[in-house]
């Protein structure tokens, strides 16, 4: 954090409080005939609901944490919301404003003359770019973000006409297209909106300030509500791009409108109305009934978030068709269709899904908006089940998948994220804008909300998900206010120091979360060791619980060779590394010179293969990593086998041991265009 704001000031949403108290002129009073009169929950407030809320969501057995109540101290993802806060998205919001976006909107009043520049879902960029502001709010208030960002909204909810729709692009030759079937498949007008809802309500769990809500609910109630649904005397919709559905459920949860949870049912099951090819329901994921899919297909993007609407779905109605479908889809991405680092999406035609157990390195998609959702869906399984798997989902694409989209210096970003990569096809993997600037605001959005996804409270206690130094100021569910701070250097090491202190003495349960990937762990509290802790399931510690209480938590943190199921056809006779939670890469630069990438392999003794390895810390490299190093070989083929085609009796060359060089993968392409590779040759001695 900069000098001006220190960590000790991201304490809670009181300093928002206050500021909002203090402006001369609220946002609200710029568009006093604008508001809703729509009344919003009171239980719990706005500045105690976390990135989802459900407090009264009868089927989520925890409950999410607000952003504010977690402070996260120096560490490892210190230093990446540092730069998220302080590069990201001060410099995204330039970008927005010099490639057309905000002029889009300040054309339909009159304020700007440029023409619509951007593709038919730029109005998204800008949504999810004021999401990241509301999330970051959330830590504590920074008044220059703040003021960019309300004097965006201003120009967003100014263009809304009275009936309540909002679109830059459907507007004046267009306007006769809007909603339009064809324009529902390929317009992505729900979509934008979706967004704005979920960008108004990370804004308004920020600051109380509600006038972009009150923009998304006009266009909820006034626009589609009385003329678009089912029935004789409504059109039909098609999502086109699933979102509007998740956005729904959580407009419900603070509303309590039951329309809008019927809305959200109506567009996961699909209206026959608008007739569809089956390419169509594949490719946009809706359409059909969600109910009906068995596995996962087409656009990643748009699966992801079918998945997120339908999980919230089920969290407020315990409709069993819907767990029972969500539970066949996340078997399907774990047992076939997910990357090692978390990414979905194997085929960079229609950004898509391929064949189970299609998942190529070089030609990986694996765009960072599809391992966003996949986060985002996983988290809501785990609010469904408390059930660590889902945890570990989480953590394998955070750390890796999501992570590796963002450039150390918050500047530049992936919008797909490869497995092997060689810059001689000349792809620059990393760039600090793209026109279809999805994957930029969305990565913010995600490292800013981050706090929110450590804790969640359950019925009888506190389950602690992810690891960080960091301190938590909340409650139980029972009312009784609690710290919690860990202190570690996770994950370059497994050790964790957790002090538990509730206000007073109280009898409780703290669920400990033992990550898949730890094949060994030691717990104690107060120095006493404490049997069960099992890899991929969260300990349970219950006790009566005084303040100064220290759980200890010791991880084992050897590298790990891992192989893929052999129908992963390119890995076959490679090995993946992983180290706790992090994927390992080897990146051409670090490798010895002279020896080409492509050309080496891991050299293992057989019969002990994870042996060997060493690591040290390296301060000055890539902000600071843990680097792998183990024995190799480089394979130097005889000319014979240099041919395309050669007969396999010819002569083999010349092996030669070289020492290997692994840094994570989510740090790779921050220095200079180098050929990079995850999975790699295996040689057995």
């Amino acid at each position: 954090m900069s000098a001006r704001v220190t960590r000790r000031q991201f304490v809670s949403a009181a300093a928002s409080v206050a500021v909002l108290s203090n402006m001369p002129q609220p946002l609200s009073s710029f568009f006093p005939n604008q508001t809703t009169g729509v009344a919003l929950t009171a239980n719990p407030p706005w500045n105690e609901q976390g990135i989802l809320n459900l407090a009264n969501s009868p089927y989520a057995k925890l409950k999410n944490i607000p952003v504010h109540a977690v402070r996260i101290d120096t560490g490892f993802w210190a230093s990446r919301r540092t730069a998220n806060v302080e590069n990201s998205i001060p410099s995204m919001g330039k970008l927005l404003e010099a490639n057309g976006r905000m002029d889009n909107f300040r054309r339909l009043t009159g304020k700007s003359n440029a023409p619509q520049r951007g593709p038919v879902y730029s109005d998204s960029d800008v949504y999810k770019w004021l999401e990241a502001v509301g999330f970051t709010l959330q830590s504590g208030d920074r008044p220059e973000l703040r003021a960019i960002a309300e004097s965006m909204i201003k120009d967003v909810v100014a263009a809304q006409e009275p009936g309540g729709y909002l679109n830059t692009y459907f507007a004046g030759k267009l306007a006769s297209e809007r909603m339009e079937p064809r324009t529902q498949q390929w317009g992505h007008e729900l979509y934008d909106i979706g967004h704005l809802l979920q960008g108004a309500t990370a804004y308004y769990r920020a600051t109380g300030e509600r006038t972009l809500l009150d923009a998304g609910i006009r266009f909820v109630n006034d626009f589609l509500l009385p003329a678009y649904g089912p029935g004789p005397d409504k059109k039909p919709i098609f999502s086109g791009h699933p979102e509007i559905e998740l956005a729904l459920v959580e407009l419900y949860r603070m509303t309590g409108d039951k329309r809008q949870l019927r809305l959200a049912e109506y567009v996961l099951n699909g209206d026959d109305r608008i007739a569809l090819e089956k390419r169509d329901y594949v490719y946009h994921f809706c359409g059909k009934p969600f109910t009906s899919r068995t596995h996962l297909e087409g656009h990643a993007v748009r699966a992801m978030y079918a998945c997120c609407g339908a999980a919230d779905y089920y969290l407020e109605t315990g409709d069993d068709s819907y767990w029972k479908t969500l539970n066949t889809l996340w078997s399907d991405l774990v047992s076939r269709q997910m990357y090692i680092t978390g990414g979905v999406g194997a085929r960079s035609d229609g950004e898509a899904f391929g064949e189970h157990y299609e998942l190529p390195n070089a030609q990986a998609y694996g765009e960072s908006c599809a391992a966003i959702g996949n986060m985002m869906w996983n988290w809501r399984m785990l609010a469904a089940t408390g059930d660590a798997r889902y945890a570990d989902v989480i953590e394998r694409a955070l750390y890796n998948g999501i992570n590796s989209g963002m450039s150390l210096s918050g500047t530049l970003y992936c919008y797909r994220n490869p497995l092997a990569f060689d810059p001689e096809n000349g792809d620059k993997i990393r760039n600090e804008w793209y026109d279809t600037t999805c994957c930029p605001p969305n990565l913010e959005r995600t490292f800013a909300s981050l706090p929110g996804y450590f804790y969640s409270t359950s019925r009888d206690g506190l389950y602690v998900h992810l690891f960080h130094n960091s301190e938590l100021n909340w409650h139980l569910r029972n009312g009784t206010s609690l710290k919690v701070v860990q202190k570690t250097n996770y994950p370059w090491q497994g050790v964790v120091e957790i002090e538990v202190s509730p206000s007073s003495p109280a009898e409780f349960t703290i669920y400990l979360r033992i990550p898949g990937w730890s094949g060994r762990c030691s717990v104690t509290v107060n120095g006493k060791p404490v049997p069960g802790g099992e890899s991929g399931r969260y300990l349970p510690l219950r006790r009566r619980w005084t303040s100064g209480d220290v759980i200890h938590l010791d991880l084992e943190m050897s590298p790990q060779i891992l192989e893929a199921n052999a129908r992963v056809v390119e890995d076959n006779g490679r090995v993946a590394v992983q180290r706790g939670p992090l994927v390992y890469c080897l990146e051409q630069l670090d490798q010895p010179a002279g020896v080409a990438l492509a050309e080496v392999a891991l050299l293992t003794d057989s019969a002990k293969p994870e042996q060997g390895f060493s690591d040290s810390f390296e301060k000055g490299l890539l902000d600071g990593v843990v680097v792998l190093h183990h024995e190799g070989a480089a394979v130097h083929a005889s000319d014979a086998r240099r041919a395309l085609y050669f007969p396999s009796s010819a002569a083999a060359g010349k092996t030669t041991k070289v020492p290997l060089t692994f840094i994570p993968y989510y740090a790779w392409a921050n220095r200079a265009p180098t050929p990079m590779v995850v999975w790699t040759p295996l040689l057995k001695s």
